[in-house]
């Protein structure tokens, strides 16, 4: 356990008062002429920058970070000789594009209005390749980008010189990006920053910070062989206004079931005309295209509505955000591509479509609206089913605290080490003693054994003891000086494709054909829209209609890479599904969920229909307690139903499910399936599960036993697909499996197949492989959840409750719809979920209260 080095986290308090004497003339007749003043937290910085301290700057939403960010940098070029500038004087890096391009175009209004002789770029996955190359050379003084283009820029023989004048690294939203793989990378890329600019410091910027220390280490060196830990100096800038945020109260029926809201559309269009600019955040690409072709159909008005997502075209992104900042659109569908310090003011309503699934997310999010420190945001919280509206009060409960519910800092990831191991040796050789001295400076892999990072050196150098008889994985050749170099060109080639840490399904552009004459064949490529996913494209025949970039599309055909589509006058389509962007309910909120669950005096303050539900679940079955976990079994159309509700969220309630299912199995329950929600999973089978609960052949305690994690785990994971997949994740990000070669990229299934293939060797000749320990470390805390579901099932040791049924129960309902729900869309899923709830409801009503035993 490391020590913590430095000051409380308390608000910064000099022993004098902020003083704007600090600010040259130039810089404060610039506030004087706007009838501003700079904020005491903008001057608490500046004198840290000016002290040359690396500090975090914690201020609300519109609190004025960004300015307060540059100011040093833009001080300290004003004041300087532009001839004796060598390369970037400061490097600010954002989690995303946007956000990075978003500020440049704000912080050009303060160097125009005061004529500064400053140039300013942005450098990202959008910039154009000639731009980016010309940028090597002929750097800018300011330089906004991403953590990928930084490991991209370190991973040249020119980065010494690039970098030798760099003075700060600006870090914004700071708390996205520690507690990712992505963070990971970004702490590699800045621990070599200060050796190849010992001068520079680090100025983080966040607005939601649950553990500010967490942030405070980053932004520091950390000290080789010492247990304390070195803190960065705190600048907090206290709260801004009180958010205005209210849960739909639809006089529609909510939904017992499903992610659609579709119930809610109406009221969302009547909330857009209410407010000048709205901001409509939904939780994934899927569910925003749908939004959007729905809201459309409402659109009687004509309001200028746009749609904004991560897979939709450069050029198409650019022109909306530039819209929106000329005040030209009514509302934006987005996703999370928007979350984050997006400056435009005359958005005054963000509103929530779905639980936003954690109270930092939601804080971040309303943040949106009114973008100013002194001004409340406005916000609409739309749930999607019942135990949505759950979420959204317990989010809104969390807010009105200022509670927060960022993920703890984790340690660095083994697979990003490989990748920036290989990276460090494109740029030139390496020493692995100096390396080593240099990884354990950041934060994230302070505590990285040697003997660990010489594993990862030797897996960098030839694949590991399974593979090392394979030339395809030599990557790295020892000198005679005993350093580390690439064993040839190409591997720098192929390290720049495929860098970074984001490893999302192959995807297939979609270009827009321009009509053909019938019987000619299908239309010729225009322009592109975006990307799509290759493994959606597979399921689709020539004529088949889907929705993407906001239009009803025709597939045409297939060419290469590209999806060749048309448009189509059809009304009903397909949206396109993602593997990525669905986020995991947090355990702080599922928390507050399960505590207000458990108190019938909270919920009055619920809406009428979501009360109503509760009150009929503690008549007919059982509330548990917040520290209890409910199971109820009850037999339905010849099967029997086992149903718990661990409210733990999707990912670690299908685990459960894989390792229930196996152990009913072994009972002689003969399970035949399991569903997961975020709230609850059922398991249905072909013996009487009440029936074996009650006796000794099958008892609570032992089926969730924490023994579930041991011999049982092992064995499904031996054969699990989402365990291969997690191993592909880490094999792609170490450079073992690469997607991209010159001129083409790899599929989907090329890439599964390669990457199997190595994964069962692995298993069989070096299951101590360091990719496999990646793996497995991943499995704790991404797709399996595993570590989530093991405080679960310390959590309820002693303390479930069972309830034996005749029907099914009211609270069981919403996870009984996910059962074998068939692939239909738009209103008729709608009437077939609401005529299933029917039917569910109604049996659930029909007869007396339940049975209780306890474990």
């Amino acid at each position: 356990m490391r020590q913590q080095a430095s000051s409380p986290e308390e608000p910064d308090r000099d022993s004098e008062p902020p003083d704007s004497d600090i600010l040259p003339e130039r810089f404060a007749r610039w506030f004087a002429e706007r009838d501003w003043h700079p904020r005491d937290h903008q001057l608490a910085l500046l004198r840290h920058a000016i002290a040359r301290k690396s500090a975090l700057l914690v201020a609300p939403t519109g609190g004025g970070k960004t300015l307060a960010g540059f100011l040093p940098s833009l001080m300290e070029l004003v004041q300087s000789d532009k001839r004796k500038r060598r390369g970037i004087h400061t490097l600010y890096i954002s989690p995303l594009k946007a956000l990075a391009v978003d500020v440049a175009r704000n912080l050009c209004t303060p160097v125009k209005d005061m004529n500064l002789d400053i140039s300013l770029e942005t450098r990202t996955g959008d910039t154009p390749q000639s731009r980016r190359q010309r940028q090597r050379y002929a750097p800018p003084d300011i330089l906004m980008t991403t953590p990928e283009q930084v490991a991209l820029l370190l991973s040249h023989k020119d980065a010494g010189r690039m970098f030798s004048g760099l003075r700060n690294i600006v870090l914004d939203e700071l708390h996205s990006l520690v507690t990712s793989k992505r963070g990971d990378l970004l702490s590699l890329g800045i621990a070599r920053l200060r050796k190849l600019a010992p001068d520079a410091i680090e100025i983080g910027l966040s607005a939601t910070v649950a553990r500010p220390s967490e942030l405070r280490a980053f932004l520091t060196p950390q000290n080789a062989g010492s247990d304390i830990t070195r803190l960065a100096e705190v600048v907090n800038a206290g709260d801004g206004a009180p958010a205005r945020i209210r849960i739909l109260d639809s006089q529609e029926r909510f939904p017992w079931s499903g992610h659609s809201a579709r119930y809610a559309l109406h009221d969302v269009y009547e909330a857009v005309k209410a407010h000048r600019t709205s901001l409509i955040f939904v939780n994934t690409r899927s569910q925003a295209e749908m939004i959007f072709q729905a809201l459309w159909h409402l659109n009687e008005d004509n309001l200028p509505i746009a749609l904004h997502h991560g897979s939709l075209d450069v050029s198409q992104r650019r022109k909306i955000e530039a819209a929106m900042v000329e005040g030209r659109l009514r509302a934006v569908v987005c996703t999370s591509t928007l979350d984050l310090g997006i400056d435009w003011g005359d958005v005054d309503q963000v509103i929530n479509v779905g639980a936003p699934k954690g109270a930092s997310r939601l804080a971040q999010r309303i943040g949106r609206a009114n973008h100013r420190l002194d001004e409340p945001s406005n916000a609409l919280l739309v749930p999607a089913n019942r135990f949505e509206v759950l979420e959204c009060r317990a989010a809104l409960d969390a807010a009105s605290e200022g509670a927060q519910d960022t993920p703890v800092a984790r340690d660095g990831g083994l697979d990003v080490l490989a990748q920036h191991v290989l990276g460090m040796a494109c740029s030139e050789p390496f020493v692995a003693d100096d390396l080593f001295a240099e990884v354990k400076s950041a934060a994230p892999y302070a505590d990285l054994p040697r003997q660990t990072f010489d594993r990862v050196v030797g897996f960098v150098a030839t694949g590991g003891y399974a593979l090392r008889a394979y030339e395809r994985y030599a990557r790295l050749r020892k000198t005679k000086e005993g350093r580390y170099r690439i064993a040839h060109p190409r591997v720098a080639q192929q390290y720049r494709l495929n860098v970074g840490t984001i490893v999302e399904a192959p995807m297939l552009k979609v270009r827009l054909g321009r009509a053909r004459k019938a019987g000619t064949g299908p239309p010729r490529g225009g322009r592109i829209l975006g990307e799509i996913e290759e493994m959606f494209i597979e399921q689709l025949v020539p004529g088949d209609t889907f929705i993407f970039a906001g239009e009803v599309l025709r597939f045409e055909a297939l060419r290469e890479m590209e999806v060749i589509a048309s448009r189509s006058g059809d009304t009903e389509a397909r949206v396109p599904s993602y593997m990525g962007g669905k986020f995991p309910l947090s355990t702080y909120l599922a928390d507050r969920v399960r505590r207000m669950l458990a108190d019938p005096s909270f919920w009055p303050r619920l809406p009428g229909q979501v009360a109503e539900w509760l009150e009929v679940q503690r008549w007919k079955s059982i509330i548990p307690k917040p520290d209890e976990m409910l199971v109820e079994t009850f037999p339905r159309a010849k099967k029997h139903y086992l149903v718990c509700y661990p409210f733990e969220g999707r990912l670690a309630h299908q685990t459960l499910g894989m390792l229930l299912t196996r152990r009913l199995e072994r009972a002689g329950a003969r399970p035949l399936g399991f569903v997961a929600s975020e709230y609850a999973l059922a398991v249905w089978g072909l013996e009487d599960m009440s029936a074996m609960i009650g006796s000794d052949r099958l008892p609570l305690g032992k089926l969730f036993d924490e023994d579930m994690l041991g011999d049982d785990l092992d064995a499904w994971l031996a054969e699990s697909a989402l365990m291969k997949r997690t191993f592909r994740v880490c094999a792609v990000i170490a450079g073992l499996i690469e997607r991209r070669h010159p001129g083409k990229e790899k599929s989907g299934r090329q890439v599964t197949v390669s990457s199997d293939l190595i994964y069962d060797v692995l298993r069989e000749h070096e299951p101590d492989h360091v990719l496999l320990r990646a793996a497995w470390v991943d499995a704790g805390t991404g797709l399996l959840d595993i570590g989530r579901l093991g405080t679960f099932l310390k959590r309820i040791k002693g303390r479930i409750r069972h309830s034996v049924l005749d029907q099914v129960s009211p609270l069981a309902v919403p996870v009984m719809l996910e059962i074998g729900r068939e692939p239909v869309h738009g209103e008729a899923r709608e009437d077939l979920m609401r005529e299933a709830a029917d039917q569910l409801i109604e049996e659930a009503m029909r007869h007396e209260p339940a049975g209780e035993t306890r474990a």
